[in-house]
């Protein structure tokens, strides 16, 4: 594969062994859902023919789609054959109660005005290391509004200075960071869609390289501009420099300045709020057993390793306006034997439920090196039904989302309540207007500006 299949969102697979793709599932040996994949069009198409069928058109489309997962061009295969194919008849009718695309959502007294969200996606550029966004966050981001996404979730932003994951990170870690963002914030806004926020802390996994600094995938040394790391405990990532522990003291001051990092959100005027809990950063490493070794209050059983996250919730929670939806991304599975997974996301979820989480941003993986990722179109998508489904909450979905027809199936099969496109919006900051023109919605229901109307699909 290449860096460009290897990378997705703020998660980077490199140094992940990502394996044929053919020969794996989406369940993990610490899922704890060991079910059958069912039979696939081209295995039963593959069958007929053995027993001497004549070959159709659906056969010999079954086939090329038999050939996805074997390079990275398997990609475009695929999304050649949904892009083709017509939206069945079980699903037309699954979807008549269920809202599409281009439905309003609304969160608390927040209404997005459509499911197609642009995810936090890390671009490392601010470039004076103070943690201010800069002309190029403002085009990146407005443009996408304008491009007509529902919900824009500004990348990973550092609650703290030793909580960036670069140099080069952005941050609300001080009053005097307010101001440069309030442009971009009314950039969006005014562009139609609602601005929201991603708050973090990388923990074990900060003070790494990036294109602007060098060292990538290395711990930056202090003389470049690095500094030391903390984490739960004194563990570290793959070949990244070794964290020290965090006292309970120094939890509780970070549980504050998530709590202050939100304010200063909304002081700026964003809209809604996301915690990182997932990617194997700070909140993540608390979860994970295998990252967390503690024997306080902070560790031990789920109860213990969630306290941090939970206390996170309720202060972000009392620090934002009553109206302000506050979401949490999460790590559903990390891949790796007795580590996180599913059925401990289902049980945090309902708990973060009523903490007064609004929404469950679905993700995977991220705590540990070293592990088999199944990196195919829509891989993730399974693990946002289940958390909707047994814990009862708003979820979205992302997991190579690239095309109109697989994301309006994703809510049309109840799969989610929203879906993230991630990887396309950087090929493409109109996706949404192009993915209403390719779906047959007239123009004069989708988000186009009025500056843009004349150039509509």
């Amino acid at each position: 594969m290449s860096n460009d299949d290897l990378t997705h969102e703020n998660f980077d697979f490199r140094g992940f062994d990502v394996p044929d793709l053919k020969a794996v599932t989406l369940a993990s040996s610490s899922d704890g859902d060991q079910s059958k994949q069912p039979k696939t069009k081209h295995e039963d198409a593959s069958k007929n023919r053995k027993h001497g069928k004549k070959k159709s058109k659906s056969d010999a489309r079954s086939k090329k789609r038999a050939g996805a997962g074997k390079t990275s061009e398997s990609f475009d295969d695929y999304e050649d054959y949904e892009e083709r194919e017509a939206v069945s008849k079980a699903d037309k009718k699954v979807s008549k109660d269920r809202p599409g695309l281009f439905a309003p959502m609304t969160l608390r007294e927040v209404t997005v005005r459509n499911r197609i969200w642009l995810p936090p996606m890390c671009t490392y550029s601010s470039f004076a290391r103070d943690g201010r966004p800069t002309p190029f966050h403002y085009q990146h981001y407005v443009s996408r509004a304008f491009g007509g996404f529902g919900m824009v979730i500004v990348e990973s932003t550092a609650v703290a200075p030793e909580g960036r994951i670069t140099p080069c990170d952005l941050g609300l870690w001080e009053d005097g960071q307010i101001d440069a963002w309030r442009w971009i914030v009314d950039g969006i806004r005014e562009a139609g869609a609602v601005p929201a926020i991603q708050l973090n802390h990388a923990g074990r996994k900060a003070s790494t390289g990036c294109f602007a600094v060098g060292y990538d995938g290395q711990s930056v040394p202090e003389e470049a501009g690095g500094w030391p790391t903390m984490a739960p405990s004194e563990i570290a990532f793959g070949g990244l420099r070794t964290p020290r522990a965090l006292s309970v003291d120094e939890i509780h001051g970070l549980v504050g300045a998530f709590a202050a990092a939100a304010g200063r959100a909304v002081a700026a005027g964003f809209q809604a709020i996301q915690i990182h809990a997932a990617h194997g950063y700070l909140i993540s490493q608390f979860l994970d057993p295998l990252s967390n070794e503690r024997d306080d209050e902070y560790g031990g059983d789920l109860t213990g390793r969630s306290r941090f996250l939970v206390e996170v919730v309720d202060a972000v929670r009392g620090a934002v306006p009553e109206g302000v939806p506050v979401l949490v991304r999460i790590s559903a599975t990390d891949w790796a034997a007795g580590g996180w997974d599913l059925d401990q996301t289902i049980a945090l979820s309902k708990v973060l439920k009523e903490h007064g989480v609004d929404v469950m941003d679905v993700s995977t993986g991220g705590i540990m090196s070293g592990v088999s990722i199944p990196v195919k179109p829509n891989y993730q998508v399974p693990f946002s039904e289940q958390v909707k489904a047994k814990a009862d909450i708003p979820v979205t979905a992302v997991g190579l989302i690239t095309k109109p027809k697989q994301a309006a199936k994703i809510l049309a099969r109840g799969e989610a309540d929203a879906v993230e496109i991630g990887r396309a919006a950087l090929r493409d900051p109109y996706w949404p207007l192009r993915a209403a023109n390719k779906l047959g919605i007239p123009s004069t229901e989708v988000p186009y500006a009025p500056q843009y109307v004349a150039g509509a699909y």
